[in-house]
């Protein structure tokens, strides 16, 4: 057994997420085939290497297409994401490096690469728990600012939350968003405000779970760390599944 194979908790968690309608012939069994979607994503090897233990290339590579197609991955990670109470959020996003493989698609607006300082580069913008375990996505060219994607990150804070930002947040308009929600913010001002918002620095310092878990993304799939996917759907759906691994792993170490 492979170290990101399915455990048995992964199993029924996402075989009640797994598509149940069967058109033509009996589909080749779904562990065996997100055992090695999993593969791929931990190691980042081509398709084409994948061992033969998990069945042909190219039943992996169409189903992982298909489903991240259908929206199963996005199904699968809301409904683990959706059952834990969250009291606080963290936003912050990073930027990720693209493998040549992955900018053969010219000019097209799916793969949502943009050239910056190291070539070009996708940024993943996320919102966190106060475990540091991801809630929403959004996507940006690797040279966007961070924060444009808040109008869709930030659009359903609940009243009373505590929102963490570091100091590239610090707008008129993120705040305004926050506090017509009912949330509060918690963001260091920038130097050059003329009227300081006050924030409460103790709180602040939890911020540091959101930056380690976009290292702990990284450093585990290296499908992540380095972009491979040619459409920002995919690159999506990638990082999507790790995050269900994620979120199953923090519940077996609470049970």
């Amino acid at each position: 057994m492979a170290r990101s194979d399915m455990s048995d908790l992964e199993r029924s968690l996402l075989r009640s997420s797994c598509p149940t309608k069967i058109r033509g012939k009996k589909r080749v069994d779904d562990r065996r085939v997100i055992n090695g979607i999993f593969y791929v994503l931990r190691t980042g090897i081509p398709w084409a290497d994948l061992p033969s233990e998990y069945g042909p290339p190219t039943t992996v590579d169409n189903r992982f297409n298909r489903w991240g197609y259908a929206g199963h991955w996005d199904r699968i990670m809301e409904a683990i994401a959706e059952v834990h109470n969250v009291d606080t959020v963290m936003v912050d996003g990073t930027s990720i490096r693209a493998h040549h493989a992955s900018t053969t698609l010219k000019k097209d607006p799916r793969r949502c690469l943009g050239r910056s300082r190291g070539g070009l580069s996708t940024k993943i913008h996320a919102v966190t728990n106060q475990n540091g375990l991801p809630i929403r996505y959004e996507l940006t060219l690797g040279q966007a600012h961070d924060t444009p994607p808040c109008k869709q990150l930030l659009d359903n804070l609940q009243p009373g939350q505590y929102v963490l930002a570091d100091k590239a947040y610090d707008a008129d308009w993120i705040r305004d968003m926050i506090w017509e929600q009912g949330a509060i913010a918690v963001i260091p001002p920038k130097a050059n405000r003329k009227r300081p918002a006050e924030f409460d620095p103790v709180l602040y310092k939890e911020r540091n779970k959101i930056e380690r878990f976009f290292g702990r993304l990284k450093a585990s799939f290296r499908r992540i760390a380095t972009r491979y996917e040619k459409t920002s759907r995919n690159f999506l759906s990638m990082i999507k599944l790790a995050s269900v691994k994620l979120w199953i792993e923090f519940y077996e170490f609470a049970a």
